[in-house]
């Protein structure tokens, strides 16, 4: 039986992963759990799966601490329980928090022949050289959850890495592909926390909506699977049926395809290299209608564009830009500035950024300070005037 922690047990990918292993029990022993502010919920969790240990936010209620205690032996709480609990002797950590705050923990957690099942992009975003590096020192195994890293993970199979010549991601272009810029500065939260194929959570559905999701997906899979940037490619599919592909030198294209249910990855990666009898719908092409595909616009969503080029600048850059969207679309979120205004004030913040050094996680974490700093005095400034 493996022994598992979850991170962020409580968000979308947290939820599903609890799925997973309420459906196979007998592989799996939930270890330890932790949330933000959602603590009805974990409190729930642990009734069911009665960790050994469960990290909450700061600032829970002595009353729900007290709770917690009658059900799970030790309670930790904030930055420094996280490390704790994501160093836990287990197996399996599955990383479910969204945002550079799964940085430390994570890399906190790596040592030989643990498996972290991944799905936070911006703590590869911004110090993906130190981690995969580190990882592959201690022999931990890093296997992506996200829906196309995960197939390109499973595609690369069919061949050897160096036989790899391009991978392709596919994006369903959230809620507003073929919109204009002056529709775009109209739209509201609730418009744009609608994803038309997924189940996310707030920061992931916004990001799915500017492009900017897809954007730090290319530079997670330069770092995941030592692709350069030149042969990453992005196309719009909005069936969300094909997850992404994988080309190979003799030009043969490997896809990965099933119905958008985030179960399936999240299984492989915490069963792989097994596969086991899923919980999703199968696929049938013969009721699933045409697959689309085309290129996206990144005049009207120009954060995709500006992914590429952080990626490739390299250093710090990627950290800086990944801390600035994430204010930028908790400002957005709150109401205080307009959707187009995220793009302007993360590309605000990188061109402003000075030259910042990048060669541990307190360096990286610096550099992502100084984003946050530099977005929140942007958003200020902008006032959620909406087009800029």
């Amino acid at each position: 039986m493996n022994r598992v922690v979850v991170l962020g047990s409580t968000g979308s990918i947290g939820v599903q992963t609890l799925d997973v292993f309420a459906r196979n029990r007998e592989r799996f022993k939930v270890a330890g759990l932790s949330c933000g502010a959602n603590v009805d919920l974990v409190l729930e969790q642990c009734r069911l799966f009665r960790p050994e240990a469960v990290c909450v936010g700061v600032g829970t209620s002595g009353k729900s601490i007290e709770a917690l205690r009658r059900l799970v032996p030790d309670v930790l709480s904030g930055p420094e329980g996280l490390q704790e609990i994501a160093r836990m002797d287990t197996g399996i950590l599955v990383v479910a928090i969204t945002g550079v705050a799964a940085l430390e923990p994570l890399y906190a957690s790596l040592r030989p022949r643990i498996t972290i099942a991944l799905a936070n992009k911006e703590s590869i975003v911004a110090a993906g050289s130190i981690i995969m590096t580190r990882a592959r020192e201690l022999g931990a195994a890093v296997i992506p959850v996200d829906s196309e890293h995960s197939a390109i993970f499973q595609c690369i199979r069919a061949g050897s890495p160096g036989e790899v010549s391009r991978i392709i991601l596919t994006a369903s272009g959230g809620p507003f592909v073929g919109r204009t810029r002056a529709e775009l500065s109209r739209v509201t939260v609730d418009e744009t926390l609608r994803h038309p194929n997924w189940r996310m959570g707030p920061k992931i559905a916004v990001d799915s909506a500017t492009l900017m999701n897809k954007g730090l997906e290319v530079i997670e899979a330069h770092h995941l699977f030592g692709v350069e940037y030149g042969s990453i490619e992005v196309a719009l599919h909005r069936e969300s049926i094909i997850h992404s592909m994988v080309e190979f030198a003799d030009g043969a294209v490997f896809a990965q395809m099933s119905v958008p249910d985030m179960r399936l990855p999240i299984q492989y990666a915490l069963t792989y290299p097994e596969r086991l009898p899923g919980p999703v719908n199968r696929y049938e092409p013969w009721r699933g209608g045409t697959l689309t595909f085309g290129p996206p616009d990144t005049g009207t969503f120009p954060l995709l564009r500006l992914a590429y080029e952080a990626g490739m600048a390299g250093g710090a850059v990627p950290a800086v830009m990944s801390a600035a969207n994430e204010v930028a679309v908790r400002e957005f979120l709150a109401g205080k500035i307009g959707f187009l205004d995220i793009a302007g004030i993360v590309e605000s913040v990188v061109a402003g950024a000075p030259a910042l050094r990048s060669s541990n996680i307190g360096e990286i974490l610096e550099a992502d300070a100084f984003g946050r700093s530099a977005a929140l005095a942007e958003a200020a400034r902008t006032g959620g005037k909406g087009v800029r």
